[in-house]
């Protein structure tokens, strides 16, 4: 051995080239990630245009976006990318501060929180190797549940948005104390699907698709999914992401149509989002949010309570209406 070679450090060897259809199929995805984002901004456009033909008097706080919006986008999304949801901090924070309507806040977190989704989507589909006939089949299922499930909560009304609402914070509670005790599975260290579990996967995905547009985000109930199927828990990144990411152009489509959502706090969201996201995946990276995900389960109990206490007080009104109008002559 040449003299000084003797402490050199021994150059680590490259990692495998992955087979050239993964390849393939990541940069196809990539790709309708792209254009999944140009269909969101032509959405989004048109939405505002839609708006601004109305011969009715819009408020400048539903048009417009605002500082709230972006502090709450900022801060949702800033705990999303290191793990905890968007949607039950979103709504927690609009009911708290009134920011906007109950009826509109499905449509609103979904609108307004699809750019830094997809900026999530296309950092986590890098870092993490899911197969690929997994990761699209999955994502996949989620965008047509989410296509079903928005056209219904679009129609629904403010009592029916309200009680959906109060139901999936309750879900969305209990899974980030399941996370926060530790009780979440485990998961193995599989990266793909095969048979049976691969249909279990589908089917499961799809059920969590159509409920994402109700207002449960997707992290915590697909981390249960990828683990109970035996999968590396850091799948449920890029499966979730990903999901989320086609999902929502295609829900924010049909409450753009509808104009079931609050314009001016979706683009505060999206405002805040982008660079909360950045952040927290390149900068921060991690934090210890054991206390952080308590604080949430707090919080999104209590606007679960006022919620269904709200669509409560919703329905005894509408049967006091009721029998009012049976009384008249």
């Amino acid at each position: 051995m040449p003299q000084g070679r003797a402490n050199a450090v021994t150059p680590a060897p490259l990692a495998p080239r992955p087979p050239p259809l993964a390849v393939t199929a990541k940069l196809v995805l990539f790709v309708a990630l792209a254009l999944a984002t140009l269909f969101y901004l032509v959405m989004l456009m048109r939405g505002a245009r839609d708006v601004a033909s109305r011969t009715e008097p819009e408020s400048p706080t539903s048009t417009k976006p605002n500082g709230a919006g972006a502090a709450t986008g900022f801060v949702a999304n800033f705990f999303d990318t290191l793990g905890i949801g968007s949607f039950a901090t979103t709504t927690a924070i609009f009911r708290h501060w009134r920011l906007v309507r109950d009826e509109r806040i499905p449509g609103t977190l979904n609108v307004g929180h699809t750019l830094p989704t997809i900026a999530q989507a296309f950092i986590f589909t890098t870092l993490v190797p899911v197969e690929a006939r997994t990761l699209i089949a999955m994502i996949a299922a989620a965008v047509l549940g989410a296509w079903l499930g928005a056209g219904a909560v679009a129609r629904l009304p403010r009592r029916g948005v309200q009680f959906g609402m109060g139901l999936a914070l309750v879900g969305a509670a209990a899974l980030t104390g399941a996370q926060a005790l530790g009780l979440i599975p485990g998961g193995g260290s599989a990266l793909a699907l095969d048979g049976s579990r691969f249909v279990v996967g589908l089917v499961g995905n799809f059920v969590l698709g159509a409920l994402m547009t109700i207002g449960i985000g997707l992290y915590g109930p697909c981390l249960i999914l990828v683990a109970l199927l035996g999968m590396d828990p850091k799948a449920a990144f890029p499966i979730m992401m990903g999901s989320c990411a086609f999902l929502m152009p295609v829900a924010s489509a049909r409450f753009v149509r509808a104009r079931a959502y609050d314009r001016g706090a979706a683009l505060g969201l999206l405002l805040g989002g982008i660079p909360a996201v950045l952040i927290a995946a390149f900068l921060v990276k991690s934090l210890p949010l054991t206390a952080v995900r308590w604080l949430v389960v707090v919080v999104v109990l209590y606007t679960a309570t006022t919620l269904l206490l709200a669509a409560r007080r919703e329905r005894d009104a509408e049967i006091a209406v009721g029998a009012q109008a049976d009384m008249t002559p």
